[in-house]
């Protein structure tokens, strides 16, 4: 029999509860880790902070998604809110509302991160038939460029015009109907996330699933960790409801994402350097174009086409890669810098503007250490990300260059999100973003992919967790998600994660 997912509902009072596996986060480490551990017979229990959604509350409607779906009703931000956190916060954690981007880990990351941090038995080979299994699963397959939306195209047509690499994505989709509707839910369920794959594959084998609970801390009993402590919370309130859980076990795990779950460490007392650092965000700058023609870019598929011609420019410089966003209003009108009048008329225009995208990969240039989860004195998260000069750099090359795609796939007019907003209309005017300031609180910046802050490698001095996702200091505590990345990837996250929690597996297993 399938367990139903649990909600803040069914809790009253305190629930005291004994299993084998306690695992923080139900979102692409969590639920892939649960359904191996659940299918070997082992007793599950997955705790998510956020709500039980389904596609019959997926309805498209930004005003509802956001504040239900994500982290901070989604405004979370650094700490000088110079930077947007994009960060799912539901049943299925990001997978249900990411963009359904799917690449294996580059084997050159995976080389660097033996080579220079230390990381052992996680080469290509190591990862390959994980990828396959998480792959078939998920119906990751390469999307028919033929499919692509007018804004997809623009960077298909711009790159092939200037002779740049670009190529369709890999998405996790059954079914898929282009309706665009990705990052508010998919309706139809054809996207491949975690509560209808991999989480409902747990719940077939008796894994139990609460919705609505936040882990406060995890229970420390001398030298080991012992489960957590939970408060129920209704989602959609975010305020707790008085109920209380106690959740012991075997083994913890934290599935919390490179954001909550080192703050959840340090909440804790595991805090200690590296613990926090290195937080890599892929930092996104955005180009919006005007075209003659309509774009609609809140129809189809967000995400279909991507080049990685500027990934690797020299040891020295941030590399980046180019995608696409999707255009709903809530979320074209909060990535824009304007007011007003001048706000208006950029949404009056919406259906023929075209919107690039830049993600640069921070952590592999010396020096650029990213950021720094820490908790505030209040216990709110708070994330120090600066903007370090080789930043600025790539910042402003992504400009020339997404201008460039632009213009030549038949922008009339590209307008950048600065303050006072740089207008290129020809090949000549893209020497304007020479002069332009780049950097915080300068122009948007956002990101959709959280990365590192509890890293893994042999070196305690150096990382939080071993090689085998164990922590370093404490025993019977693993972490199994994004934040055991060492760097940033150079592509999107969701699939090394499957990756890495489909042989986590086999890790735990052993251990049990």
């Amino acid at each position: 029999m399938t367990e139903p997912v649990h909600t803040w509902a069914d809790v009253d009072g305190h629930l005291e509860i004994d299993c084998d596996v306690c695992i923080i986060g139900s979102g692409a480490g969590g639920s892939v880790l649960a359904a191996g551990l659940a299918a070997h017979g082992h007793d599950v229990v997955v705790l998510e902070a956020g709500g039980n959604f389904t596609r019959a509350d997926f309805h498209g409607d930004e005003s509802v998604a956001y504040p239900r779906m994500y982290q901070e009703r989604g405004a979370r931000a650094s700490a000088e809110v110079g930077i947007t956190v994009l960060q799912g916060r539901t049943v299925g954690g990001g997978t249900t509302v990411n963009w359904t981007t799917c690449f294996r880990t580059p084997d050159r990351i995976l080389e660097r991160w033996a080579e220079v941090h230390g990381v052992r038995g996680w080469s290509p080979s190591d990862l390959a038939p994980h990828f396959d299994a998480v792959e078939d699963r998920l119906g990751i397959a390469t999307w028919d460029a033929s499919r692509a939306n007018a804004n997809n195209k623009v960077l298909l047509d711009g790159c092939e015009a200037l002779g740049w690499q670009v190529e369709p994505l890999r998405r996790n989709v059954r079914g898929c109907v282009n309706s665009g509707q990705c990052g508010t839910g998919c309706p139809i369920d054809a996207k491949q996330g975690m509560a209808i794959t991999y989480l409902a594959d747990a719940r077939e084998n008796g894994a139990r699933v609460y919705a609505g609970a936040r882990v406060d801390t995890l229970i420390v009993e001398g030298d080991r960790v012992a489960g957590a402590s939970v408060t129920m919370h209704d989602p959609t309130t975010d305020q707790p409801t008085g109920a209380t859980m106690t959740v012991r076990a075997r083994r913890t795990v934290s599935s919390a994402g490179a954001i909550n779950g080192p703050a959840l460490l340090i909440r804790s007392g595991l805090d200690r350097a590296p613990l926090g650092r290195r937080t890599m965000l892929h930092p996104v700058v955005a180009l919006p174009a005007l075209y003659d023609r309509p774009i609609n870019g809140f129809y189809g598929a967000p995400q279909s086409i991507s080049s990685h011609e500027f990934v690797d420019r020299g040891a020295d410089r941030v590399g980046y890669f180019l995608e696409t966003p999707p255009l709903q209003p809530m979320l074209a009108a909060s990535g824009s810098t304007i007011f007003g009048r001048s706000q208006q008329e950029f949404m009056r225009q919406l259906p023929n503007i075209g919107v690039l995208i830049a993600l640069s990969i921070d952590g592999l240039v010396d020096g650029d250490e990213g950021g720094v989860v820490t908790l505030r004195n209040d216990g709110r998260i708070h994330l120090d990300y600066p903007v370090r000069p080789a930043l600025v750099e790539a910042f402003r090359d992504a400009h020339r260059s997404m201008a460039r795609i632009a213009l030549a796939a038949g922008a009339t007019q590209v307008q950048s999100t600065h303050l006072d907003p740089v207008v290129v209309t020809s090949e000549a005017d893209i020497a304007r973003f020479d002069d332009a300031p780049f950097g915080l609180l300068e122009h948007s910046i956002f990101t959709a992919h959280q990365m590192g802050g509890c890293a893994m490698g042999d070196d305690p001095a150096r990382s939080v967790v071993s090689s085998e996702l164990a922590h370093h200091d404490v025993d019977d505590l693993y972490v199994v998600d994004g934040s055991v990345f060492p760097t940033a990837l150079g592509v999107n996250p969701s699939e090394t994660i499957y990756g890495i929690a489909h042989r986590a597996v086999d890790i735990l297993h052993a251990t049990l």
